[in-house]
């Protein structure tokens, strides 16, 4: 066998050992991405992109410890890709939602059968994210959320390490200060937000009233390509006024179908069988304290 057959030989041997380390890291870097972007497709894109930087680096020297690699250059895409994205949403037409991850659920669940809700991605967390700078966001999500010592963050957005510890802390007292200070279990999300569809759906003005927390927000992302409200909908009583509305408006062709959404019972307004539009609920105790619809047909499942 020649040289040349054995370096080719050994070089494909290292490929296979580095696909099969990057594949075990994949969703990891996936969800550290989408969090950074709000974006499902943009975190996928900068995921498989690193892995060819992987490759042409492992060429250049080996690459001892995989997912630390890759965890630091899929952070710095994806913050390149938020900082470029941020000038983009500056332009899009009324609010701007993140892209949910819906899952279909089983036509039974056991409540008691969840997890607890993921406040790493959850759909609410992902919202608050978007009031932060994408310096703020960026180090909040890899040091906070993921856990990535400051050295990294700062090699990540180009920061020394005393300044991402600082745009973290910032971003910290940000969060802590919109964050609900109860944390809600699945089983009790799902009871409110069953209680809520409930009343909806029977046009209970009292019964929404009373599930609602005094304060809430209900937001509605078309993209200005479809029909949603230019301004978020505030207060429980402009709320449950919007909501009878759409319950008012549902016809024969349409329905509502649970749906997991980040996590978390949600659902999804159906036209037929094509899916028009995704509803997360931010529960706090007992009462829903956020309402997102996202209609924008880019981010939505086919």
């Amino acid at each position: 066998m020649s040289s040349e057959s054995t370096k080719d030989e050994s070089a494909a041997s290292r490929e296979e050992e580095l696909a099969q380390r990057y594949e075990r890291a994949r969703p990891r870097l996936i969800q550290v991405a989408y969090s950074v972007l709000g974006r499902r497709g943009e975190a996928e894109d900068v995921v498989s992109e690193a892995w060819l930087r992987l490759v042409a680096a492992d060429r250049r020297e080996p690459v001892v410890d995989v997912e630390a690699w890759a965890g630091v250059v899929v952070a710095r895409a994806a913050f390149d890709v938020l900082r470029s994205a941020r000038m983009r949403r500056e332009v899009y037409v009324g609010p701007w939602l993140p892209e949910p991850i819906v899952e279909q659920l089983p036509g039974t669940v056991n409540p008691a059968d969840r997890v607890t809700l993921d406040d790493a991605v959850s759909f609410g967390l992902l919202v608050m994210l978007e009031s932060l700078t994408p310096a703020e966001r960026t180090a909040f999500v890899l040091h906070d959320l993921f856990g990535m010592p400051f050295q990294k963050v700062a090699e990540a957005v180009g920061r020394s390490p005393d300044a991402v510890r600082r745009l973290a802390s910032r971003a910290r007292a940000h969060m802590q200060a919109g964050r609900p200070r109860i944390k809600v279990d699945a089983s009790q999300h799902e009871r409110t937000v069953t209680a809520f569809l409930k009343a909806a759906a029977s046009g209970d003005l009292n019964g929404l009233l009373a599930l609602l927390d005094e304060s809430v927000v209900m937001t509605t992302d078309g993209g200005g390509k479809v029909t949603a409200a230019r301004h978020p909908v505030v207060g429980r009583h402009k709320v449950t006024r919007f909501v009878l509305g759409l319950a008012d408006g549902v016809t024969g062709k349409q329905s509502v179908r649970p749906l997991n959404v980040n996590g978390a019972l949600g659902v999804g307004l159906y036209e037929g069988d094509v899916l028009d539009s995704v509803v997360s609920f931010t529960t706090v105790g007992e009462r829903v304290a956020r309402i997102d619809i996202v209609r924008a047909p880019e981010k939505l499942p086919t």
